[in-house]
């Protein structure tokens, strides 16, 4: 086995067939496809795609937020029109232009069901598999709260609901994706602690995504890694799955503060690009992260995010890229 393993963020091009004609069989065959399609072009730890939480009302976040907090008890999607203006007035909140739901009671789990999406999937693999789940942090970040009063409070009641879940998944991985934080580093403290709570739940390995957002192959946060370090060193994860190649490559040094203990996950894929990354340009920033933080301290190469918003000729493309260049850098013939 490879030293280091390839593996994907999540999310994957929403098949045309599929947003032509959505059904529960469509969703399934779909799903199929994507994972036999990662297995083929040598993706270690496959996903997904991130489709069972497919919404064709809610293309702009790939159903990230809706999905998770609709279902959830407590959650209203009701809210005044003072609160849609105020909402959007909301600094960190432009890539949106409608809240997904109201707090107005105590949140549980309601009728969520992330065990039987994670079945599913599972059972179409034969690689590794990883679940993803949108962690407590951005999912709080983007309602409007009428009963806690403390955004903290209810990002960590939506960590209980979520833990609860998490708890039955049956994943190889269970990945916590958090693509709020980087914006707002001066929160990383009630937001390791929200997060902590899901990922003491996890059965397998727990990972968390980080990057500086995904929308519509835009960068929407400002930030830098070396402000997120006390963050990502309080995490109680097996490894960090991180935007690196959209990055300045000088902030890739920030990383030697990283805890030998948690991976580092290398994204080596630049998702924001249409551009196809040849096994040299991979190979390369293996070797000089390595360079760097030291031999072996790269776990997983991957890209920086999700794939939803290229084609699919495109992801595909860039998966072959990832086997092919971790491939190179460790002498494996093909």
């Amino acid at each position: 086995m490879p030293r280091i393993q390839t593996t994907v963020v999540g999310s994957y091009p929403i098949p045309d067939w599929l947003v032509a004609a959505p059904s529960e069989q469509a969703l399934l065959d779909a799903t199929r496809v994507v994972i036999g399609t990662q297995e083929q072009a040598g993706v270690d730890v496959v996903c997904d795609g991130e489709l069972y939480r497919f919404d064709i009302n809610h293309p702009e976040t790939n159903g990230m937020i809706e999905y998770f907090v609709r279902p959830m008890d407590g959650i209203t999607q009701r809210f005044s029109f003072e609160d849609l203006i105020a909402y959007r007035s909301n600094s960190g909140m432009k890539f949106r232009t409608r809240p997904p739901g109201t707090v107005v009671g105590p949140i549980g789990h309601g009728s969520l069901d992330l065990p039987l999406a994670c079945a599913r999937a599972k059972a179409l693999a034969r690689h590794r598999f990883k679940f993803t789940v949108t962690g407590p942090h951005m999912l709080a970040k983007t309602l409007i709260d009428k009963h806690y009063g403390d955004v903290k409070a209810v990002a960590h009641a939506i960590a209980d609901a979520l833990a609860e879940q998490v708890r039955h998944l049956d994943a190889d991985v269970v990945q916590i994706d958090e693509a709020n934080l980087p914006g707002h580093p001066e929160e990383w403290e009630w937001a390791a602690s929200a997060i902590n709570r899901v990922l003491d739940a996890v059965q397998g390995t727990p990972a968390v995504h980080l990057c500086f957002g995904n929308y519509g192959g835009q960068t929407i946060q400002k930030g830098r890694w070396d402000q997120l370090l006390s963050y990502l060193n309080a995490l109680h994860a097996d490894h960090v799955v991180l935007e690196c190649a959209h990055r300045p490559p000088g902030e890739l040094a920030a990383f030697k503060e990283l805890k030998p203990e948690i991976g580092l996950g290398l994204g080596v894929v630049d998702i924001k690009v249409t551009d196809v990354e040849s096994a040299d340009a991979v190979a390369r920033a293996i070797e000089r992260a390595e360079k760097l933080l030291g031999d072996g301290r790269v776990r997983y190469i991957h890209p920086d995010c999700g794939f939803w918003m290229l084609k699919r000729s495109v992801a595909d493309a860039k998966m072959r890229a990832l086997k092919a260049g971790r491939d190179r850098f460790e002498g494996i013939a093909s």
